[in-house]
């Protein structure tokens, strides 16, 4: 948001030296458009916080109307992987309930359509009773005054190189003329490896937070989609790796490279095998494959291994970057 903010005044030369450490984050802070700044709302979201949140967001407003609320709960809760780790399979988890916070918004500021958004596993997501969220969900949206539908939108139809599906529920007023709007479609022809191109190459370990050099040419998908060599790139650190997992790395990168098949976690060598859990989650660890238009999901959780996401490189053998919480 700064470097954008920055850019619109023309400083963008600041940002680059924050990232540079030449200036503080207060001192960044204090050069991005006070605008920008006030509009940010540093607050959890919840029955308690309503009412400050209400007031920022009034003073900010200064009597205008809010025509488009756009927003979603944390995924977490409704995640078939999240219910999957989870004993109580995340019916206890007061995440499951922020959509009545969102409900609430909609009934304070009456905007003219609204767009909320979550994962798939939404819905399945199940309450103790056995009643869906999901349905809930639309049938208190119903109820405060909209009509609504959805769709199961993926992200590779739309320039975004990840096989990443999100339900996305548009609504608005009843007894107005209105349907569910058709985004316009943006399937580059390209594959992973043109992304991965464009970085510096690197080993596991490797790497800086501060913007690196991008290689000069820049590929058809980045120009396309407006990264241009001015954007910065930061974070491109690859986590360390045992030699174990490096072995293992090794391994499902020349099976896929060769044979394009995924490694099973049980062909591996016995010596190879360090975790307990040989028969569940056999596809650990995984390559985003060079070669393919699009790379699996992309998790937070990333940066606690990696296994999942290895880079195509045998030269580089690491799991793909960022991950910031290497140390």
């Amino acid at each position: 948001m700064a470097f954008h903010s920055l850019t619109r005044v023309g400083r963008e030369d600041l940002y680059a030296d924050y990232l540079e450490g030449e200036m503080s984050r207060d001192q960044l802070h204090d050069a991005v458009p006070q605008t920008v700044t006030e509009s940010v709302i540093n607050e959890e979201i919840s029955p308690d916080t309503l009412g400050c949140i209400y007031d920022r967001i009034d003073s900010l407003l200064r009597g205008r109307k809010v025509d488009v609320l756009v927003g979603g709960p944390p995924c977490q809760a409704y995640s078939i992987v999240g219910r999957a780790r989870d004993p109580e399979r995340m019916v206890e988890d007061k995440r499951n309930h922020l959509y009545k916070c969102y409900a609430e918004f909609l009934t304070k500021y009456r905007p003219k359509r609204f767009v909320f958004e979550n994962v798939a596993g939404l819905l399945s997501a199940k309450n103790r009773e056995g009643q869906g969220y999901f349905d809930s969900i639309r049938s208190l949206f119903h109820k405060i005054g909209y009509e609504s539908e959805y769709a199961q939108l993926r992200s590779s139809d739309f320039g975004v190189l990840q096989n990443r599906k999100r339900v996305v529920l548009v609504g608005w007023y009843k007894g107005t003329e209105a349907s569910y709007p058709e985004p316009e479609k943006w399937i580059p022809n390209t594959t992973v490896s043109e992304v991965f191109g464009d970085l510096p190459s690197i080993g596991a370990g490797e790497g800086s937070v501060l913007p690196c050099n991008m290689q000069p040419e820049e590929s058809l998908w980045r120009q396309e989609a407006g990264i241009t060599g001015d954007f910065p790139v930061t974070w491109h650190v690859a986590r360390p790796h045992t030699e174990n997992d490096l072995e293992i790395y090794r391994i499902a990168v020349s099976q896929w490279n060769e044979n394009r098949s995924r490694l099973h976690y049980s062909t591996l060598p016995s010596h190879l095998k360090a975790h307990r859990n040989k028969n569940s989650f056999v596809d650990r660890f995984k390559v985003v494959a060079a070669n393919l238009p699009t790379s699996q999901t992309v998790v937070a959780h990333i940066c606690k291994d990696g296994h999942y996401y290895i880079h195509p490189d045998l030269e580089q053998n690491r799991s793909i970057t960022p991950s910031p919480n290497i140390a």
